[in-house]
Formats: C-alpha cells, structure tokens, sequence
C-alpha cells in the first residue's frame, strides 16, 4: 500500500510540475466518495479548447477542456491507481456552467473484497456543475466507472466528488 501511494504522489507531482513543462491552463484537486466506502484523491491538468474564449459569456455558450488525471482510490480494504484522460464538455452561462464527459481509465484491477474489475481498462462519465470565480472553479461531479461490458466480471463503480480547479491564465 505504501508504494501504491508513493506511486500515486509521485504520478501527483508530475501533474502539479507539468504546467511549468506544459502549455496547460489550469490544475484541479477532487476529493470524493464512492461504493464501499471508497474514498478518492485526484489532480488533473486542465487544456480548455478555445484558449480566447470569454470564461463569463452572458449567454449560453458550449465551451470545453481535455483533461489528463492521475488519483489515488483508499477503503478499508485496498488502495487503488487510476490514471485517466477525458474530453469534458461544458456549457457556461455567466458564471455557473454544466459539464459532462465520456473518457478513458487505466486502474488496478482490486476495489476491495466485494469488487474487482476484470480489465485496467474502463470507461467513465461524469455529470457536473459549478460555478467560476475568479481564477477559480469549484464544481460538483457524479461520476460513474466501469468497462463497458467487455469483461466479467464488469462491477462498476460511483463516485460523488468535489472539484476546485486554479486557472493559470
């Protein structure tokens, strides 16, 4: 468990020291909690697709982000690695936006005693909503994992998460 977590700050501090290396715009931390207790740790990069889009449109207006992750899942049971990569869509009006993306996991296959995915490999969605201030955003995000049904066993996995993201420009 200890290298799985040295592994996970290590995979942290990667993300945090990328935007010095990377043209990104901003970084996120998301605390959360899923099944069986599952605790969840993530920091992710932030790329947004329209670089001079206005961040307060006062109308409705599709905007959107990559984002590229690396989090840190703990039960009583098991800690987890999850690296992932997702295109996030969003619609913003002033401040508030809506979100929703369809992306891409590897994690380690053991959850805890009652779950184990059968593949690294798993999909997710995420629905989402918050607001801007500032440079900042918080959000909060439904977020479901599973494989899509290629493998079985194909357990899946939920989480509520709270989202604050810093931009950098």
């Amino acid at each position: 468990m200890i290298r799985k977590i040295a592994l996970a700050l290590g995979a942290g501090t990667l993300i945090a020291a990328s935007p010095a290396a990377f043209p990104v715009d901003g970084v996120a931390v998301e605390v959360g909690r899923g099944d069986d207790r599952t605790n969840l740790l993530r920091l992710a990069m932030v790329d947004r697709w329209r670089k001079k889009q206005d961040r307060h449109p006062p109308e409705w207006r599709l905007a959107g982000y990559w984002e590229l992750s690396a989090a840190v899942w703990d039960n009583r049971e098991e800690s987890t690695l999850d690296v992932g990569f997702a295109p996030v869509f969003r619609i913003v009006r002033g401040s508030f936006y809506l979100e929703g993306a369809f992306g891409f996991h590897l994690v380690q296959s053991e959850i805890s005693a009652n779950r184990s995915f059968s593949s690294a490999f798993q999909f997710s969605e995420h629905l989402g909503a918050g607001f801007i201030r500032g440079q900042y955003t918080f959000g909060v995000h439904v977020q479901h994992l599973s494989n899509g049904g290629i493998t079985e066993p194909n357990p899946g996995i939920n989480f509520v998460m709270l989202r604050l993201q810093y931009h950098l420009d």
